[in-house]
């Protein structure tokens, strides 16, 4: 699953290239709405709310688009060779100039623009929300201290919690606390500061393609452990372990280092290491 600032980064790239443009072609390739043609249409904005995107016409309804785990958007011009096939392709919004595809889409709706809410008003504040502040703050704390009694990595990417973090920001931010993901947020000495660490990860990547928590972008060195398994630590030179957290098909690798993040653990894997490419980075 995409983190929430990558799903920013798509937004903002479509934002740029249809915002205000009539679409020439636009296509849902999905059989609830395949008779649905939105050429004509003038694409009026697109927002991303959490890992969600809307994309809104002046006829007053959105496209609503999720990646999952193998969407994404591409951005053409007219004429170019796509770089996935286009059996995989769900949505087409094609202007004089641009050319939006959404490849491997698996939640698409088109709903009345009015209605977002039906879609998103469970989640949690947005960590990348241009208006953010106290109140949002606030409120993200104190649903994240109401899960007391679970697990600090899963609390994080719980998205009726904070919208936007997802398996990256969720091991970089317990190694940066200094916690294990499977410390009980009770045991967390303060709480917010998870909260803030997070939004400023989110915020220091959500307009590039790369992804750092490190400061620096060499290969091998933008993560503490994220996908590190098996690696010394890049601050102690203790092996890196992992170890799945959460249950069934929710469960995801979590990545830490037993020296930096003491407390409770279950017995670690060693996962190789391998380069990330995350779903919508392009």
């Amino acid at each position: 699953m995409p983190e929430g600032d990558t799903v920013h980064l798509a937004g903002k790239r479509l934002h740029a290239a249809l915002a205000g443009n009539r679409l020439l072609r636009g296509e849902v390739r999905h059989p609830r709405w395949a008779e649905h043609d939105l050429a004509g249409l003038v694409v009026t904005g697109v927002a991303s709310v959490g890992k969600h995107l809307f994309t809104r016409f002046d006829d007053g309804r959105s496209l609503h688009s999720h990646f999952r785990m193998d969407g994404s958007w591409h951005l053409y011009r007219p004429g170019m060779r796509w770089r996935r096939p286009e059996h995989e392709a769900r949505a087409v919004l094609a202007t004089d100039e641009r050319v939006a595809v959404g490849f491997a889409l698996h939640d698409l709706e088109l709903l009345p623009t009015a209605a977002e809410d039906r879609l998103v008003g469970h989640l949690g504040p947005d960590l990348l929300d241009p208006a953010w502040d106290d109140g949002k703050a606030a409120e993200a704390l104190r649903r994240f201290v109401s899960r007391a009694d679970h697990e600090v990595g899963l609390v994080l990417l719980e998205q009726r919690v904070m919208a936007g973090v997802g398996n990256l920001y969720k091991s970089e931010v317990c190694f940066l606390l200094g916690v294990s993901p499977w410390t009980p947020v009770r045991d967390l000495p303060d709480p917010m500061a998870a909260i803030t660490l997070s939004r400023k990860l989110l915020l220091a990547n959500a307009d590039r393609p790369e992804q750092s928590t490190t400061g620096s972008l060499r290969a091998g060195e933008a993560h503490w452990v994220f996908e590190r398994g098996g690696r010394e630590c890049l601050r102690c030179r203790t092996r890196i372990r992992t170890a799945d957290q959460g249950d069934g098909v929710y469960a995801r690798p979590a990545y830490w280092c037993p020296r930096c993040q003491p407390g409770p653990a279950p017995v670690a894997t060693h996962r190789p290491a391998h380069r990330r490419t995350g779903p919508g980075r392009y």
